[in-house]
């Protein structure tokens, strides 16, 4: 940043900047971040008007949740209370005006498991633009 503007480089990087702005960035979050909300990430990866991540609240989770993915997300979907209740933990100030679903699938599932996938989209669809 100079003189109060940001530099994009190249005009497509101004352009990728404002598309990314448009969308709804989704944090998927269970507890390891190894079957549930990958999976979840992969099957809406290549979705239009979003922006997907995931992350784990275990502090050994393949990636662990950190307070840019709290600040980034627009909407935040975990797969169980429990994952809410250690969200709220970690960053209580950062959600005060973040909405938080829990879409109550239980840790039944493995990497892309077919009911699982079917499972995600009929829980998630009904909230994506």
């Amino acid at each position: 940043m100079q003189n109060g503007l940001i530099d994009f480089g190249q005009p497509q990087g101004c352009l990728k900047f404002y598309a990314e702005s448009l969308n709804m960035n989704i944090l998927f979050v269970c507890s390891r971040n190894q079957w549930r909300s990958p999976t979840a990430e992969h099957v809406f990866r290549n979705r239009q008007s979003i922006s997907v991540r995931s992350a784990g609240t275990s502090p050994n989770a393949k990636r662990t949740v950190s307070i840019k993915d709290i600040l980034w997300a627009d909407q935040i979907m975990v797969m169980e209370h429990k994952h809410r209740n250690r969200l709220q933990a970690m960053f209580p100030r950062a959600l005060q005006h973040k909405t938080i679903l829990v879409l109550d699938i239980p840790d039944d599932y493995q990497y892309m498991d077919e009911e699982l996938v079917g499972i995600l989209k009929q829980c998630v669809e009904p909230h994506l633009p």
